[in-house]
């Protein structure tokens, strides 16, 4: 069946409208979306395309809320785990909480399909606002975005049309200029090792940064001196251990990670080779370990609490009335030298 779905008083897509659209009863779509091995697979079948052509998302939580929306804000992270998070979760859950809301934190393991199940269940369970780390996203999630009209904030990157505000920092500009830090410091070979490109526009940013700077400098662009690593301490040892052995003249290593970093030193002093003077070592995001460490380690500072803080701010002026307006925040960041380099 072809054609829009007609309403029954106009304004939300209701479950009786996905019927009449499907051609099957309201019961037969509260049966395939509640228990859907009770319906034959040609129905199953009618329910899903009615359903995802009006992106239609059951109130599950109708019969206990007065109001279409919670006031509950979703927050989607790559990891909960990581403590780089922290400062944002906790800077956006005090101002929520502040203006009489709260906060929902989701894990989407830096893949795009999670998120768009994440987000789904989110607007499902009538989130008032969503915020994602993620600034690239699957079709459906834009498409869900768009239908619903519960403001989103993108916190991970700057894309240049945003679903709808983002708070963010350029991670090719911060790679770009730690890379040509370390070139101006005197260091001509330059290794970088990044965390998983795949579904992680972050990543990819920061390896062209990397690249970018490097064509600036009038070094090679070499991309034996780039190697993929997820975030953990004997990661990022390993990381630093294959590209001096790849390439013995390495005098620098960019990590795009903070735990990466950490675990590079700590192989270093392992195997007594000088930090800087075999091999210097750059971070990206200031972990507090980085200041304590010796030797202290050269960094990219995010600001990420005021990421937090600023996104709240968005969302609840939006919640309370502000006009919707496409806004695009750069908050930036800073090169912190320090004994390592």
């Amino acid at each position: 069946m072809s054609g829009k779905a007609k309403r029954t008083g106009g304004g939300e897509i209701k479950m009786s409208d996905i019927a009449r659209h499907a051609g099957v009863s309201p019961m037969t779509v509260s049966r395939a979306l509640r228990e859907p091995s009770t319906v034959s697979e040609k129905m199953r079948r009618k329910v899903d395309a009615a359903v995802r052509e009006f992106g239609y998302l059951p109130n599950r939580i109708a019969g206990s809320l007065s109001s279409k929306r919670s006031n509950v804000v979703g927050l989607i992270v790559p990891g909960i785990q990581n403590s780089l998070y922290a400062n944002m979760i906790q800077a956006i859950s005090d101002v929520l909480r502040a203006n009489g809301f709260h906060l929902m934190i989701a894990n989407s393991g830096h893949r795009l399909d999670d998120e768009e199940v994440l987000v789904s269940a989110l607007l499902a369970q009538r989130v008032c606002g969503l915020v994602l780390h993620n600034t690239t996203h699957t079709k459906r999630v834009r498409e869900l975005v768009a239908k619903t009209g519960v403001p989103v904030i993108e916190t991970g990157n700057l894309p240049a049309e945003p679903l709808d505000m983002v708070v963010s920092y350029s991670n090719f500009e911060a790679a770009r200029a730690m890379t040509a830090h370390l070139g101006r410091l005197g260091y001509r070979k330059i290794g970088f090792v990044t965390l998983p490109l795949r579904d992680n526009d972050r990543s990819q940013e920061r390896r062209r940064g990397y690249f970018a700077a490097l064509k600036e400098l009038g070094l090679p662009a070499d991309p034996t001196l780039v190697l993929e690593a997820p975030g953990g301490f004997s990661e990022g040892a390993d990381a630093l251990v294959r590209l001096i052995q790849t390439h013995p003249g390495l005098d620098a290593a960019f990590f795009a990670g903070d735990v990466l970093a950490v675990g590079a030193l700590f192989e270093c002093q392992r195997r007594g080779w000088a930090v800087p003077g075999r091999v210097a070592i750059a971070s990206f995001d200031d972990l507090d370990l980085l200041r304590h460490a010796v030797p202290t380690v050269t960094t990219l500072r995010i600001p990420r609490h005021e990421i937090g803080r600023r996104s709240a701010e968005l969302l609840v002026n939006r919640l309370l009335g502000a006009p919707p307006e496409r806004v695009r925040i750069d908050v930036g960041f800073e090169i912190v030298q320090r004994e390592s380099t």
